[in-house]
């Protein structure tokens, strides 16, 4: 079924979007396991593997709507150097994310793409999933102070 080319566009772009997010939380989840917060990596590494089913997923819609999936495009990854970092860099992240996800979701509806719109509710969900949790996490930094959060993230 051939896809709307502009809709094929924001597909692409939101490809570029999960596929920086899964390099990004990679990056976080290691160094958290080299610092030995390992709660905190698995948390990390989980994301980056949900990050990577929306791409997988976005592939196969793109797919079929007779585009080319373009994985050789990146947006500029934000590593933090500390764990405060690493969630404002993610919340950044995942709020961009809910933006661009709720604007596809309109252009698809406009397009008529129905499908594509209800796919795109469904990843929608996750990062307002994913967001909240970072949320959960900036707010236990913010009552149990950094290092006493920490030295709950070092056990799994």
């Amino acid at each position: 079924m051939k896809g709307n080319p502009e809709l094929l566009k924001t597909l692409n772009s939101l490809l570029a979007d999960e596929l920086t997010a899964i390099n990004q939380y990679m990056v976080h989840s290691e160094m958290c396991a080299n610092w030995g917060y390992q709660k905190l990596h698995k948390h990390f590494e989980k994301r980056a593997i949900t990050e990577m089913k929306h791409a997988e997923k976005l592939i196969g819609r793109i797919l079929f709507l007779e585009g080319t999936p373009t994985v050789s495009d990146l947006r500029k990854i934000m590593i933090g150097a500390e764990v405060p970092k690493q969630l404002a860099n993610d919340h950044a992240a995942e709020a961009g994310a809910i933006k661009a996800y709720n604007e596809a979701l309109i252009q698809a509806g406009e397009v008529k793409d129905h499908a594509t719109r209800d796919f795109l509710q469904e990843i929608l969900n996750d990062e307002d999933g994913h967001i909240d949790e970072i949320e959960g996490l900036q707010d236990q930094v913010s009552q149990m102070t950094l290092p006493v959060f920490l030295a709950t993230q070092v056990k799994e």
